[in-house]
């Protein structure tokens, strides 16, 4: 038997077409002109994208979970006060010994993270007797070579930068919140004052102008490390850390190619 289909469906799937199609010309020059103009845009004169390659690491054995890092980016890039909203934040991993009788050599995982972190963190409610181990994880926009927050973009407001870091053209984005639910890291969030997707960009306004990550300059056991893969420097930080320790992204298995990478970082870590 073949399918049917109504005068009024099939006029219902033209017009659906026809509005996709008719959306096709403006995504295409949103997104052509967010790549070739807006990774340029807000920068020095002279600064050229395609001459540096940045590159995050963080040292979880460093973290002393202070917050720092999460007050200075919301001074630093206007963040909404609101402990909803996070460009970057620290989660607490508390790991319980197994329980008697259990085969298993790690018991129950705790994650939290207050007001991500920003006040520091208060006594854990875990009697100390029971905790294996305890850390700190700061997180934040993966920088992901393959980002599926681009790919979700309808219009191209969200794009790769040919430096490396991921941005967002507030221009160009309608809102959606696409890019949000695409992101398996949950590291965007719908800004409630201009309605507009947001995210890290690694202080691209600073780091542009030779400066560090406001994240970065700031943490006191210098446990975020950031650099330049093109423009290595003399005994440069960001060298010296990834050939002395074994480095990891987070979910390796989704293929995304994060540009943050971690080092001393536990399994449990998500």
């Amino acid at each position: 038997m073949k399918p049917s289909c109504s005068r009024r469906r099939l006029l219902g799937l033209l017009a659906g077409g026809a509005g996709w199609l008719a959306s096709l010309p403006f995504a295409r020059t949103a997104k052509a002109a967010v790549k070739n103009v807006f990774a340029s845009a807000k920068t020095p004169d002279g600064y050229n994208p395609t001459k540096h390659h940045w590159l995050m690491c963080i040292d979880v054995d460093r973290c002393i979970g202070c917050g720092l890092c999460a007050e200075a980016c919301k001074a630093e890039n206007a963040v909404p006060q609101s402990s909803n909203y996070f460009r970057t934040w620290i989660e607490r991993y508390i790991i319980k010994k197994p329980a008697p009788g259990v085969a298993a050599l790690r018991g129950d995982v705790i994650v939290d993270s207050p007001n991500g972190g920003r006040n520091g963190f208060p006594p854990t409610l875990v009697p100390k007797a029971e905790i294996l181990k305890a850390f700190f994880v700061p997180k934040l926009c993966n920088l992901c070579e393959h980002s599926p927050c681009a790919q979700a973009c309808p219009v191209g407001a969200t794009f790769d930068t040919p430096d490396g870091v991921v941005l967002v053209d507030p221009t160009y984005c309608i809102g959606c919140g696409f890019c949000i639910q695409a992101c398996p890291y949950g590291c965007r969030f719908m800004n409630p004052d201009t309605h507009t997707a947001e995210k890290c960009t690694l202080c691209y306004h600073r780091i542009t102008r030779g400066l560090q990550p406001a994240c970065v300059e700031v943490c006191p056991t210098k446990a975020r490390i950031f650099g330049d893969l093109k423009n290595p420097t003399e005994k440069d930080p960001l060298q010296e850390f990834i050939r002395h320790n074994k480095v990891f992204t987070l979910k390796p298995h989704l293929g995304t190619e994060p540009r943050v990478l971690y080092a001393n970082i536990d399994k449990e870590v998500r």
